[in-house]
């Protein structure tokens, strides 16, 4: 039985190496670029582009035979013929190395430095040589044996293996033949990205070229694209919305929670907005045109209207019941409220105590938590100081006549900090 052999190279250590003639030591040309196809085959090089004087020729894998010391030799009677590029070729070297990628795993932006690639020979097999694309580089050893591009190649290998493997498998990385420039990505299911935390994904925003950027946040969902768009700064928050239309903002806009929602807008042209607004849901849109109303300094403006208000005669199973039902953020929740018959507050209980207490328990024989509250109007820094005072987890907002119409949580209050530093 013929067994298949395998021979591990890489982009950086073919570059420039000598592709030889068939039945001598004469060199057709120096390796310039590999060419891929992914139309017909995206896992595997077709060709490699040698540079010969002032042209550059095009040599099919199958054309070539590897000999016992690694060396690359044309086949007998194959003679090279003169590359021609078109949009539906991938070049390694220039369209891939020094790439935008997403590290999956490692939930950051990541440069391609180098890729692994691997010979494979079948003899019972047609062609009989392959040049398989294993993985992408994004580690330190790809950076190296780019760096000693050019050395012989054991030595480029023996520095290189000192530094650890970061290779990315090349089933993750999708080409986007349908660009004109080239661009890739990894591939991400919908899955994936709403399992990545909406602060790591919009750091990941931040560190992508603009084309990329715009790119990843268009192929997410609504619900996710909210998250995110929440957690970017509000210049980018511009930047990412600016190439969509207004029903497709309006539907990211309706996920988001309607504070955000409000600062959102608020950013934009009246014009803008009101072309948003028009899009919207009539529910939500009248939630985000109360708090727009507000001066973003001010409590109100920092505030949500998704919280869990319930008759301070109500029992424990009815409070559970409402927060199986809530549709906002759920983590964020940490105590409900307690209303009298006017609609004022009269006590908080922790999230715990509901745990805790058995299902037929009134709500107001709970343990309550300390009330702390404050006026619509009162401004952040005050906001703030409340919240380091009595260190809360959030803070209900009461307008003239002390009902209760919004909550300030405590990412509000760190997002104001932030941007205050």
């Amino acid at each position: 039985m013929t067994r298949s052999t395998h021979h591990r190279t890489s982009v950086s250590a073919l570059m420039a190496a000598p592709v030889l003639s068939a039945t001598a030591d004469s060199t057709v040309g120096r390796i310039k670029e590999f060419a891929v196809s992914p139309l017909v085959d995206a896992h595997h090089v077709f060709g490699l582009v040698l540079r010969h004087g002032g042209r550059l020729l095009l040599v099919p894998i199958a054309a070539l035979q590897l000999g016992l010391h690694g060396e690359i030799r044309l086949q007998p009677e194959v003679e090279p013929e003169i590359f021609a590029d078109n949009e539906t070729i991938l070049l390694l070297e220039r369209d891939l190395l020094d790439q935008q990628i997403i590290d999956v795993n490692g939930h950051k932006v990541v440069r391609v430095n180098d890729v692994n690639l691997v010979w494979e020979h079948h003899p019972e097999s047609a062609p009989h040589l392959r040049l398989r694309i294993a993985e992408v580089e994004i580690g330190l050893r790809g950076a190296v044996r780019r760096l000693l591009k050019g050395l012989p190649r054991t030595t480029v290998e023996r520095v290189a293996d000192r530094f650890k493997a970061t290779p990315i498998p090349w089933n993750f990385v999708d080409l986007i033949d349908r660009d004109p420039a080239r661009r890739v990505r990894l591939k991400i299911e919908q899955e994936g990205l709403a399992r990545i935390h909406p602060s790591d994904l919009a750091d990941i925003l931040e560190e992508l070229a603009p084309a990329e950027r715009q790119a990843l946040f268009q192929s997410l969902d609504e619900d996710v694209a909210a998250e995110a768009l929440e957690e970017v700064t509000p210049k980018l928050q511009q930047t990412l919305i600016e190439s969509l239309d207004s029903e497709q903002i309006a539907g990211i806009v309706e996920e988001m929670d309607p504070g955000a929602a409000a600062d959102l807008l608020s950013e934009l042209s009246d014009e803008r907005s009101e072309a948003i607004l028009d899009e919207m849901d009539p529910e939500e849109r009248q939630e985000v045109e109360e708090l727009l109303e507000f001066s973003g300094d001010s409590a109100a403006g920092r505030m949500t209207t998704e919280y869990i208000a319930l008759p301070v005669q109500d029992s424990v199973a009815t409070a559970i019941a409402a927060l199986r039902e809530f549709e906002g953020d759920v983590e964020n929740v940490t105590e409900i409220y307690l209303l009298d018959d006017e609609q004022h507050i009269v006590a908080l209980i922790p999230l715990v105590q509901l745990l805790l207490a058995p299902p037929h328990a009134s709500l107001q024989s709970l343990p309550h938590g300390h009330l702390v509250t404050c006026h619509q109007e009162v401004n952040g820094k005050k906001v703030a100081e409340l919240f380091d005072k009595y260190n809360l987890h959030s803070l209900p907002v009461l307008d003239d006549e002390r009902k209760l119409v919004g909550v300030v949580h405590a990412e509000q209050v760190i997002s104001l900090l932030r941007s205050r530093s």
